[in-house]
């Protein structure tokens, strides 16, 4: 965020993409896929919120440059510069998602594609279409656009701050950070071209474009904002008004609060206007319908609305400012707006797989979108979980199903977030090493020389997740010597001196079998694995 604080909005935004984006490294369902198409759909409204409320700004500079424009003109050339950069940083990115929907869905043009809706694409999971346009064949050397649009947002970032003095500077936070970040999935730190491009869906990528530009509106608005401030408010002469909705937030938890600055853009600070909410025509200007003037307070000129839903979906509100004019008439403005209601939704994601393992550490990360970490209050049946601050240990300890129960303390209360349920498996089986060979190689041969230089017999984990060490507790090695079966035991992982000697009379062509493994796991129990047989070629 630019300027400050986080609003609570930018903090549930920032907290849903983490929470999202972790999910992709797992199995991406339909409702995640779907999730990031609702969040572009909101990111989108919400777009269109700060480009009016920035459009307050401009008009707010051209009153107060034909009040005084000596004073105005260097902070009005400024704002116009930033105002410039910034709609052609959002255009380019518009571009971008245009050319990504375009590739994706097989539309005839980028024109086609910028009105074509996100929703209606079919290959929402498509993970190859955005990753090579944006990354290209190499993640890690960048030729896709990624590279291109980390420049023009590094030029535009240096661009705003030349225009902002020292002090300005010193309280402007311009955020929109493009160092190096940690990618959960692959657990190192990886390029912002590739945290925030690579093998990611079509839904993802173009709802991550859409927050940049959201970023960049956010950036312009504090910078002109700033701008601004140099100009007294006194000095001001407005001579037209405007109905403004500027909500925190179009996509709001249920249980949570929806809340919206409704105002004039030009006001008197001795006349509030009055805020009265019903079913409008916008084009007539006229109310049906049940009338309300008093949910509205109004406060030099800015009135807050706020509303807690209690369905899903999308609602709609409307009303008219009403403002006195100096005859001692009313002018009455029209307003519409919406946001979006969602059911909250908590996330349970296995760092390691979609299974919880008996006898070993699972680590969980537990979130709800919109939530605070410390808020979260989870339970488990079927095992046990520990931990705090959204990352978890779950330790099972019998195969079948376990179940994580997941609420939160939302306004004082504790509400109920969901339930997930996770199958519990053993850990799989090793497979038995000698000699750099297994049972799944294609070439079970060995050479003599080989064979009498190997001095252990290993039990390996393969395809598997977790750091987990099996030992050998027993193993035996058989062999025909001069006609007759030699069968020989150890009782660790270390081959002994019987063995050794019969592996020393190996004849090419005869072959080795080893045999009876058997080996201790993490959880303290033995089990016997599969062994194989080589044979012997020189």
């Amino acid at each position: 965020m630019a300027g400050g604080k986080e609003t609570p909005r930018q903090k549930m935004i920032g907290m849903m993409y983490l929470v999202l984006t972790a999910l992709l490294a797992l199995n991406v369902s339909k409702e995640i896929i779907n999730a990031f198409v609702v969040m572009n759909t909101g990111l989108e409204e919400t777009n269109r919120n700060s480009q009016q409320k920035n459009g307050i700004l401009y008009s707010a500079f051209e009153a107060a440059l034909a009040n005084d424009e000596k004073k105005t003109r260097p902070y009005y050339d400024k704002a116009n510069a930033i105002q410039k950069a910034s709609d052609d940083l959002v255009t380019y990115i518009q571009l971008l998602k245009a050319d990504i929907k375009m590739n994706a869905q097989s539309l005839p043009d980028q024109k086609t594609a910028d009105t074509f809706q996100l929703k209606n694409i079919d290959k929402l999971d498509d993970y190859d279409t955005p990753t090579y346009y944006m990354i290209g064949e190499d993640p890690a050397n960048v030729t896709g656009k990624a590279a291109e649009l980390k420049t023009k947002i590094e030029t535009y970032k240096k661009l705003v701050l030349g225009f902002l003095s020292e002090k300005e500077k010193a309280n402007f936070n311009i955020g929109m950070n493009l160092g190096e970040k940690f990618n959960q999935s692959e657990e190192k730190m990886v390029s912002w071209e590739w945290y925030n491009f690579y093998n990611l869906p079509v839904a993802a990528t173009i709802a991550n474009l859409t927050k940049m530009q959201n970023d960049v509106r956010n950036v312009e608005g504090d910078a002109v904002n700033l701008l601004f401030k140099n100009i007294s408010a006194a000095d001001f002469k407005f001579d037209t008004l405007a109905a403004r909705v500027v909500a925190s937030s179009n996509y709001v938890l249920i249980g949570d609060e929806y809340k919206a600055d409704v105002f004039v853009a030009a006001f008197s600070t001795t006349s509030n206007p009055v805020i009265v909410l019903g079913d409008v025509d916008s084009i007539t200007g006229k109310m049906s319908g049940p009338q309300d003037s008093t949910t509205v307070k109004v406060d030099r000129g800015v009135g807050v609305y706020k509303i807690s839903p209690t369905a899903e979906g999308e609602v709609k509100w409307s009303g008219l400012i009403k403002v006195k004019k100096p005859d001692g008439s009313w002018a009455a403005y029209p307003f519409k707006s919406s946001f979006i209601a969602a059911r909250p939704a908590a996330v349970v994601s296995p760092t390691k797989m979609n299974v919880f393992y008996i006898g070993v550490d699972n680590p969980v990360e537990i979130s709800v979108p919109g939530v605070p970490a410390e808020k979260i209050q989870p339970s488990m049946s079927g095992g046990s979980l520990s931990g705090g601050k959204g990352k978890y240990t779950v330790r099972v300890t019998k195969a079948g199903e376990s179940t994580i129960n997941v609420s939160a303390n939302l306004g004082g209360k504790n509400t109920s977030m969901g339930t997930f349920k996770f199958r519990v498996k053993p850990v799989p089986d090793p497979v038995t090493s000698f000699a750099g060979k297994k049972a799944s190689d294609p070439n079970l041969t060995i050479t003599k020389s080989a064979l009498v230089a190997t001095g252990f017999v290993f039990a390996e984990m393969v395809g598997f997740d977790f750091d987990l060490k099996f030992n050998v507790v027993s193993f035996d090695i058989s062999m025909t010597v001069n006609g007759i079966e030699v069968t020989e035991k150890s009782m660790s992982g270390s081959l002994t001196g019987a063995q050794k000697t019969i592996l020393g009379k190996a004849k090419t062509g005869g072959k080795v079998y080893i045999e009876n493994v058997k080996v201790k796991g993490p959880d303290g129990t033995v089990r016997t694995i599969p062994g194989f047989s080589l044979k012997v070629i020189g």
